[in-house]
């Protein structure tokens, strides 16, 4: 499902640093150390006419990236919070909306690897689209197993979102040359850990199940998933899945701030076949609906 332009985005504004900036004169520096190594940090917020959804575990995930990676004066969540409200309003978005949201660690005094020639504090840009979800939640999507293995803690931690992408980049472009939506990564044991870009689970004889949050992102929408079915009676299990369990489950889904929940209905050419006649996707997906007022904040 390729991305298209939006002609509603042809003159957006865009945060950077402590101002807007139009489209067209949006840049950062060829210093900024995003451009030299893919150091920096991220988030994807989307917005709701009810506001940010889960602004407040964004900010706090996107702060402890940046301090793992011991990003100097971090900004404050204010500063965040106001950066986000001025590019919104500047844009008229108060729905149908999606931000990336960058912090980079800044411009560096020469180019090289070194955090210590980043001497002008970190970048924040406010990147906000008109987009809708990613992928179409209703026909579902297909998928294949990639050859690219997701990196875990012995390489370079899951839990710091940054924004060095080649590990899933590559998986995705694998998805692509088959023709697919997505690709499954496989953590180093050879266990499922998550799509290039979303967590998954999957439901097998009534019960939940989705992969350790070892090697995949602790993705805010499947921890909301995982509370969701506790409170709708749903069993749910994180354990070690294999390709086999996927392929015989009675239905497997997608989670993901881009996507919201999202059924895969192919893996590898194997369709995911619900004899049982499992509705926990529907179910699901109406608690997670409900719930969107609750958890968006207005700014």
């Amino acid at each position: 499902m390729l991305q298209k332009f939006n002609p509603k985005n042809e003159n957006i504004q865009v945060w950077i640093g402590d101002k807007l900036y139009p489209r067209q004169e949006a840049k950062i520096s060829v210093f900024d150390s995003t451009v030299q190594g893919g150091d920096a940090v991220w988030e994807g917020l989307r917005i709701y006419k009810e506001g940010v959804f889960c602004l407040e575990q964004h900010l706090n995930r996107m702060q402890e990236s940046a301090k793992a990676l011991a990003f100097e004066s971090i900004p404050s969540l204010d500063f965040i919070r106001t950066a986000i409200k001025t590019t919104l309003e500047a844009n008229g978005m108060n729905k149908d909306a999606h931000i990336r949201l960058t912090l980079s660690r800044g411009d560096k005094v020469t180019s090289g690897m070194d955090p210590r020639v980043n001497q002008s504090g970190p970048c924040l840009i406010v990147l906000a689209e008109w987009k809708p979800p990613v992928y179409d939640n209703q026909t579902g999507i297909k998928v294949i197993t990639s050859t690219q293995r997701r990196n875990n803690p012995q390489f370079l931690d899951s839990k710091i979102h940054h924004n060095n992408l080649l590990n899933n980049i590559l998986a995705k472009i694998q998805a692509n040359f088959a023709q697919v939506d997505a690709a499954i990564m496989l953590d180093h044991q050879g266990f499922v850990a998550e799509l290039n870009d979303t967590n998954m689970f999957m439901a097998k004889n009534g019960r939940l199940y989705t992969p350790y949050a070892d090697a995949c992102l602790h993705g805010i929408t499947r921890g909301l998933v995982m509370q969701l079915a506790q409170a709708e009676n749903i069993s749910c299990e994180e354990k070690n899945l294999t390709l086999v369990d996927f392929y015989n489950a009675d239905e497997v889904f997608a989670t993901g701030t881009m996507g919201e929940l999202t059924p895969i209905v192919e893996i590898d050419g194997r369709l995911i076949e619900n004899k049982s006649g499992s509705t926990m996707i529907k179910e699901l997906n109406t608690a997670f609906k409900a719930t969107i007022p609750k958890l968006c904040e207005q700014l």
